[in-house]
This record gives structure tokens, sequence and C-alpha cells, in this order.
């Protein structure tokens, strides 16, 4: 089945996640939810990196994406709390990313911080005020990837 592009836009304009939207319908247990967040930072990942030379500001918000999807996919499988929100909410807040990420990052090491900090970077710096160039896009590639692919 298609889903309309009418409601996915209208879903994307709501910051309704739809992963955790059919993961609660569909009563998806957390491994299988976590997976599907992972599985989008992997395609955000490589459309971003394909978007880098071409088109700085929408490699952006794909990069952006691929690490917010990365936060997503390890909230999960680590059971924090924000995660939970989330599938209750139906949408993750920036107050229940940046909370997770400071959760992961004391499990998993500061490193994480660090690179969720490229990717916000990357999403208000080049996406939404458009002032990176493609070199200063192409700089944080790098620490998004090892967000993104590396949990």
């Amino acid at each position: 089945m298609d889903v309309p592009n009418s409601l996915l836009e209208e879903a994307k304009r709501r910051e309704i996640d739809i992963v955790d939207l059919l993961s609660k319908a569909l009563g998806v247990d957390p491994p299988s939810r976590a997976s599907a967040h992972l599985k989008l930072a992997r395609r955000f990942l490589e459309e971003g990196e394909a978007l880098v030379e071409k088109d700085p500001i929408q490699a952006s918000e794909k990069l952006y994406k691929a690490a917010e999807e990365a936060v997503k996919a390890l909230a999960v499988a680590l059971g924090l709390e924000e995660a939970e929100k989330a599938e209750e909410q139906g949408r993750w807040t920036t107050t229940l990313l940046f909370t997770a990420v400071d959760k992961i990052s004391r499990s998993e090491g500061e490193e994480f911080k660090l690179w969720w900090k490229s990717a916000w970077f990357l999403h208000v710096e080049g996406f939404h005020v458009a002032r990176l160039t493609t070199e200063q896009v192409r700089d944080e590639v790098n620490p998004v990837v090892k967000c993104a692919v590396l949990y």
C-alpha cells in the first residue's frame, strides 16, 4: 500500500514520527523499532553523502536526519524513557533528543555527544540558516557517519 504524499507531508509538518506511530499502532517490539530507525539512519546517511557536492543545504539536513535516527535507534535499544515518551506522544521533541543524547553519551562515551553536536550544527547552520559552504558540510560528514553507524 502506498501512503499518499499529502499524508506524509502533513505528518512531517506536524513532526510526527512515522516509525514510532506505526510501531505503537502495530505493537512492534523495541528491537524491531530500533532496527527501523537504524535503517532510516543509514538511508539518510547515504542520501546526505551523495548530496554534499551538489546541494550542501539538503546534504546538511539528510546528514542531521541520519544522526537523529541513530539517536532514536539507540534510545529505543537502550530502553530510555525518552523513547517511551516519544512513542506515547507520536513524536520526538528537541528536548527528548538532547536528553537521550546526554544519557547515551554517559553510557557510550562523550564522543557521542560531540558527534551529535556536528549533526546539530549541520541542521541549524547548514539547513535552517543555509550558510555553510560545501567544504564546511564535507568537514562534518565523518563525525555524523560515526554517530549514525558506529552504534
